[in-house]
């Protein structure tokens, strides 16, 4: 199955599908805008509707009654909504009811289930007229006089499209007769609005044929729920998206995108053959154990679980069930409960089995059920005719939020049916599939017509049930399957409601009584099925934070839902077990956070100890893809003490991805199989399903202290909006940092960050000025305090910090000195003594090991944290250990500019190692050669790995000792898991040039270390002639000196070796038309770091690192400034969840490359743009237009034609660019005459568009992207 063309098509579709009906109501008045009424020449039999065009468009007849009822439709969604949101919401509707039948029929016409056998949409020769359209009176439709004259017309005509869609809308109404809740009848406005066409090959019916495959569809080939099933995913791809990216709640209408995920086929057939398949295997199996003839007292109590297993194993076989999981062996004590369960619980007759779906999508489990289903009956003897019946009636149960996902679902079980039972449409057999409905709409005036001719009593009592029921149903879309419904007295409803009489006069209060008691029939039958109690209850849940969702959502679950209530699969893991019956079996896929989370132990806690665990694949992520992880697995309603379950581990590591494919394979391969009693999940804190931990695990988890009884693990505060209170530190103001100024603004703060141990990950800052008064004074516009400030005691102590989140389910521990506030997602642990102790534990492989049986899942919350046991004992040789690992990363971390306490690049710091002197007279010069330092910095980061490595193992075997693990884990530790930079050469060159670019704008200097100038005055950073020393700061001496001068943090003057630009603006040209470009300037700081004697070996070296394009080293130094070094830079200056921060800008013409200069952020004023226009942007003009002379003067006097070619050609290049500069120079005028003001406490992303945008509003883009 090409399931890139099914998505690619349903995408596509729906587009095309809203974009034609959107077409067909707007040639009626009704677009976006509003509806328009009937231009006034209407008459009761034609409308006129003004479209723009000479001749206004007309409806007659049965049209014009359909349009009002489209447009009482749309009035009455808008009652609810408003308008925009209602026109939207009919019009997609429309666009799904004729997506769903047109895949219905097509689905039909490969199968040959039409009834006339004719195809509708294709033909059997492959020509592009659909069969039906070339022999429609063959297809046994119902025609009138009329349709069979219009047709003849038609086809006289070749007017193919107009002829397809009468043909089409009439099939679909005589399939009405035999699918009626798929093919309603059509004569509404669903009808109005069909605009399909078979001629045009951009139409729909012309890309479902051709797009996708038509084996896809061949119930022979495996097609039949595979397709539906991704059809209708794919079909919601773009509605999930759009409800995904948008600010605000999820409605109710949104509920059914965001939340559906199809299931794949193995884990369907796992989840089935372990419900309702065990069902039959329990009920057969101890004739297997008996099989011999001998007795339980005749073999041992191990021989006779082995004897189960394989008889289990036996039925499955002949079943061909190979996904099924047989019983792990149990106790005598366990075995005599199951038995007495099973004796109780087992069906007498197949017809009594119930078997629902309350989340059925488009029914892919409910199909597979089917076969199941049938399986069970062919054993027992029926045929398969009658099975099916059967099945549809006795067995079969669904529910969904969605309408469309409901029709698809009984188009498939119908379809399934009819694989058995070739005459099933004409039975007249509605299964019990539904889309849950709501009683908002129910004229309950009419409530007083219903019951006649019962008594009293009956009445009474069956109006207050149905009053009850219609409270209940209420706004029912917004809670689908998870309302709770009272077990009313379903016979004596069905009885009151059919028995309605208004009298023999209509009167307005009766009008409209016969729809009434049509949808209360159709309510009672949706609410009796959500009463009902089952046999077995299998689904995929939707998957959404019930905070993300409506306010009456949240309040629904909060009150009847409180130990799963963060998350709607969660809620459905208790809304599943309510519905099974007493011993019933439940089966499920879900998110794997409510296995270890502490805000879902109560619900670990009542799951333990009132129900029991039968199975478990624990799937890991891969099986929807990489969004998150999954766990499928099966319950009995009842509790079985000692119980002994089987799980399986379908991954390697923790947050790994793998195939669905894959997983399935680990599966057959019985990959990480474990068999364990839940009961003993009861025993460790939190409750968390720990089936993989051994008995010395469970004996520390019990018995030793949690870290809560040393240390105190919190979580830090949550600011309500992030884009206003926290930046990277780098995009802000020195004078305003508490690393670098007292008072301050801006404070360090914990956020997560890479997976980096002991240091580092120190990149944001948060508005702290004035202790927080913002931050503590955030409130919405109701007054409600929008901002957390949790454990504000612990702010600014010495800590150690995680991430809350990882992708690899690894955790990383850093220390933090003081000075920082916590973040909610970077909490910490903060401890009175023994800090740095608790600090080697937690990054240890033994805490590693129980964190994944107290979090096993990607989430590490403070609650989890907290219970991490604790084995103390000496801790000299593990401080030291720890504050030497500690320094280790810490150097690692501050060797580049992304750190606050970056000093020198290390490639500067080292160039002694590769030196010689170069002698001229008397006079003495050094120079150096970079490639030097480039190999003693490979063996500082060597030695340094290797260090940290070395740490890190002896910590392992410490811990491993202290707690008694040498038989389950070692102390290595993999390259891959070791936090800290090899030295790439690569990446440390282009860092060099970025420190290099750093100096040129005087954020940093040869001549002091550190960060030099990052905002403030610039006399407070640089400072030119003449100098008066202070003697204070100068041994004493005063002197007055002359030339540039950097201040260092001390205060001291330092004579600058290397003067940073004047103006802060950097041109970078494509060839060496300046003086002062960015590569000439490279060069002198190259020539004062390391001497001009080495300059052009440093230059190879360089371009030899970039490996860029050129014919020699300045050409290929200048091409990566030209194009790659802003997007190298915006690498360098972001951080993962945050985006880029760049805070060098490129001024950037275009793809010509005309124009380009970067400024400096934190030196930009508002004179900077226009002396960059006046100084640099017109003196480019002005040498393109000399160029350019000089080349048409060669053109014009040169006798080589090589020479004229290649004359020729830059010419053409050179106006282009002069072009693209005087296009450019129109929009840096507007924002050189606007004098635009920077405030970097407004952080890069509001600056970034405030510097383009000019006084009057008007954006202009004459920046590169980022």
């Amino acid at each position: 199955m090409n399931k890139t063309a099914i998505k690619n098509f349903a995408i596509w579709a729906r587009n095309k599908l809203i974009a034609d009906i959107q077409y067909r109501a707007g040639l009626m008045g009704i677009t976006a805008e509003g509806i328009k009424n009937a231009l006034p020449q209407s008459t009761p039999n034609m409308e006129f509707y003004d479209i723009g065009t000479a001749e206004p468009y007309s409806i007659t007849g049965e049209a014009i009654r359909q349009r009002q009822k489209l447009v009482e439709t749309i009035r009455r969604k808008e009652a609810d909504s408003d308008y925009p949101t209602a026109y939207k919401y009919i019009l997609e509707e429309v666009a799904y009811t004729w997506f769903n039948r047109l895949i219905a029929i097509r689905f039909m016409e490969v199968n040959d289930y039409l009834p006339s056998h004719i195809r509708v949409l294709s033909s059997e020769s492959g020509k592009v007229e659909p069969d039906l359209v070339t022999t429609p009176f063959d297809a046994e439709l119902d025609f009138t006089h009329d349709e069979q004259e219009t047709i003849l017309r038609l086809k006289t005509d070749n007017a193919l499209d107009e002829l397809f869609r009468l043909l089409f809308i009439k099939q679909c109404n005589a399939l009405n007769e035999i699918l009626p809740a798929l093919f309603e009848k059509t004569s509404d406005y669903t009808e109005l609005l069909l605009n399909l066409s078979v001629v045009d090959q951009d139409g729909v019916v012309y890309h479902l044929i051709h797009d996708i495959d038509e084996d896809d569809f061949n119930i022979e080939k495996g097609g039949q729920v595979e397709i539906i099933g991704w059809l209708y995913q794919y079909y919601n791809t773009e509605p999930k998206n759009a409800a995904f990216a948008k600010n605000g709640k999820i409605t109710k209408d949104e509920i059914p995108a965001v939340t559906q995920l199809f299931t794949p086929d193995w884990i369907v057939r796992y989840m089935v053959q372990n419900s309702l398949g065990r069902l039959f295997i329990d009920k057969r199996k101890n004739e297997g154990v008996f099989a011999d003839g001998r007795g339980l007292d005749e073999m041992t109590w191990d021989e006779a679980e082995e004897k189960r297993i394989a008889a289990e194993k036996h039925l499955a076989e002949q079943m061909e069930w190979k996904y099924y999981l047989p019983e792990a062996a149990q106790t005598k004590e366990v075995r005599e409960q199951l038995d007495k369960i099973h004796q109780q619980s087992e069906y007498k007759d197949v017809r009594d089995i119930k078997v629902i779906d309350p989340c059925m999508g488009s029914g892919h489990i409910l199909v597979y059920a089917f076969d199941v289903l049938m399986q069970l009956y062919e054993d027992a003897g029926y045929s398969q005719r009658d099975a099916a019946q059967s099945i549809l009636q006795n067995n079969f149960y669904g529910l969904d939020i969605d309408d469309r996902a409901a029709q698809l679902a009984y188009f498939a079980v119908m379809m399934k049916a009819r694989q058995y039972d070739r005459r099933i449409f004409s039975r007249g057999i509605r299964p019990h599939i539904y889309a849950i409905q709501e009683s908002n709409t129910i004229n309950r005036a009419h409530l007083k017509y219903l019951g006649a001719g019962m008594d009293d009593l009956e009445v009474n009592t069956a109006r207050v049930q149905l009053e009850g029921l219609l409270d209940t149903l209420r706004d029912a879309k917004e809670y689908g399957s998870i309302l709770k419904v009272e077990n009313y007295n379903w016979e004596l409803l069905r009885r009151f409601v059919a028995v309605a009489d208004a009298g023999e006069q209509i009167s307005m209060d009766s009008a409209g009584l016969e729809v009434t008691v049509a949808q209360l029939l159709t309510l009672i039958d949706i609410a009796e099925t959500m009463e009902r109690k089952y046999d077995v209850v299998v689904t995929n849940p939707p998957y959404r934070a019930v905070s993300d969702c409506s306010d009456k959502l949240n309040s629904f679950v909060k009150k009847h839902y409180p130990n799963s209530k963060n998350d709607l699969s969660t809620v459905f893991m208790e809304q599943t077990l309510f519905l099974c019956k007493k011993h019933g079996i439940m089966s499920m896929i879900n998110i794997p956070v409510w296995m270890s989370k502490s805000s879902f132990e109560n619900l670990r806690y009542e799951l333990l100890s009132a129900h029991t665990f039968v199975n478990m694949l624990h799937c890991g992520r891969g099986i929807f893809g990489s969004d998150f992880g999954t766990t499928t697995f099966v319950i009995w309603n009842d509790y079985i003490h000692s119980y002994c379950a089987v799980f399986h581990q379908l991954f390697d590591e923790m947050g790994a991805v793998d195939s669905v494919e894959q997983k399935e394979k680990w599966f057959f391969e019985r990959k990480g199989c474990f068999h364990a009693q839940p009961k003993m999940f009861l025993n460790i804190a939190s409750y968390p399903i720990a089936y993989s931990t051994s008995a010395k695990l469970l004996e520390i988890l019990d018995k030793e202290k949690p870290l809560s009884d040393f240390a105190y693990p919190r979580k830090g505060l949550t600011t309500g909006d992030n884009d206003r209170f926290i930046r990277l530190w780098f995009e802000v103001s020195k004078y305003k940092f508490s690393v670098y100024a007292m008072p301050f603004k801006w404070a360090p703060m914990t956020k997560g960050g890479d997976f980096r141990r002991w240091y580092g990950n120190n990149d944001y800052v948060v508005n702290w000025e004035n202790d927080g008064f913002s931050l503590r004074n955030f409130k919405d516009e109701s007054g409600r305090l929008r901002s957390v400030l949790r454990n504000t005691q612990f702010y600014f102590r010495e800590a150690i910090s995680w991430n809350d989140t990882t992708a690899t389910g690894k955790i990383a521990f850093r220390y933090q000195p003081e000075g920082y506030i916590s973040n909610a997602s970077g909490p910490c642990v903060f401890a009175d003594r023994n800090l740095t102790y608790l600090f080697g534990l937690l990054n240890s492989i033994v805490s590693q090991k129980l964190l994944e049986i107290l979090a096993p899942n990607m989430k590490f919350e403070v609650g989890q944290m907290a219970l991490v046991p604790v084995i103390m004992e000496s801790t000299d040789n593990i401080d030291n250990l720890v504050k030497d690992t500690v320094s280790i990363a810490k150097s690692d971390w501050d060797a580049f500019e992304t750190s606050w306490d970056f000093q020198q690049h290390p490639l500067v710091r080292l160039k002694d190692n590769m030196r010689f002197t170069v002698t001229d007279g008397d006079c003495k010069s050094k120079s150096y050669f970079l490639q030097g330092a480039y190999r003693a910095w490979e063996n500082e980061c060597e030695n340094r790995f290797d260090q940290l490595k070395a740490n890190e193992e002896d910590l392992n075997r410490i811990f491993i000792d202290i707690y008694g693990l040498q038989d389950e884990l070692t102390p290595e530790v993999e390259d891959k898991d070791v936090t800290v930079r090899k030295a790439d050469l690569q990446r440390d060159i282009k860092s060099l040039l970025s420190y290099a670019v750093g100096c040129m704008f005087g954020r940093y200097s040869l001549d002091s270390e550190g960060l030099v100038y990052a905002g403030g005055e610039w006399d407070s950073a640089y400072k030119h002639d003449p100098i008066v020393l202070d003697p204070e700061k100068n041994d004493g001496s005063t002197a007055v000196l002359a030339g540039d001068f950097v201040v260092d943090k001390d205060g001291q003057y330092h004579l600058c070796t290397f003067v940073p630009d004047k103006d802060g603006i950097l041109p970078i040209t494509d060839e060496e038309y300046l003086g002062d470009d960015i590569v000439t300037r490279l060069c002198s700081w190259l020539s004062v770091v390391y001497g001009k004697e080495t300059l052009e070996d440093n230059l190879d070296f360089i371009a030899k690192a970039l490996d860029g394009r050129g014919s020699s080293s300045r050409e290929i130094i200048r091409n990566y400034f030209l194009k790659d070094f802003f997007k190298d830079h915006c690498q360098a200056y972001s951080v993962t969840g945050s985006g880029k921060r760049p805070i060098y800008w490129l001024f950037d013409s275009g793809k010509q490359n005309g124009f380009k200069a970067l400024i400096y952020l934190h030196r930009y004023t508002p004179d900077t743009i226009g002396n960059l226009r006046v100084d640099y942007l017109h003196k480019m003009q002005r040498v393109y237009e000399s160029e350019i002379n000089r080349m048409q003067d060669m053109i014009d006097h040169s006798t080589n034609a090589r020479e004229v070619a290649t004359a020729t050609k830059r010419k053409e290049k050179l106006q282009k660019q002069l072009k693209e500069c005087r296009e450019y120079d129109e929009m840096i005028g507007h924002l050189a005459l606007s004098r635009i003001e920077l405030d970097l406490d407004d952080g890069v992303k509001v600056n970034y568009e405030k510097i383009q945008t000019a006084s009057d509003g008007k954006k202009y883009p004459v920046l590169a992207k980022i």
